[in-house]
């Protein structure tokens, strides 16, 4: 588990740190960790968004394909994903 997904993924972050270590997994291709990002339900929505727009950047398309038949995941985040696919 990389530092940036830990930052990513605490609750007392700071939303410009949040929003750094996302780009950070995104410029490392942590592709496991982006789609845990998206998948995680106490996140705000545009944290989630970045992390998919992340995971098309890395090309990760098995990734984005479990994302979008993932039937726990918001709707807009499902369609999102196969849209990036």
């Amino acid at each position: 588990m990389s530092t940036h997904f830990r930052t990513a993924m605490k609750s007392n972050v700071t939303h410009d740190h949040r929003r750094a270590a996302i780009d950070r997994l995104i410029e490392r291709g942590e592709r496991q960790n982006l789609a845990i990002v998206v998948e995680t339900a106490g996140l705000r929505g545009e944290f989630r968004r970045q992390a998919l727009e992340g995971l098309a950047a890395c090309r990760a398309t098995d990734e984005l394909e479990a994302l979008a038949e993932e039937t726990s995941l918001d709707r807009s985040l499902r369609r999102r994903a196969d849209e990036l696919t």
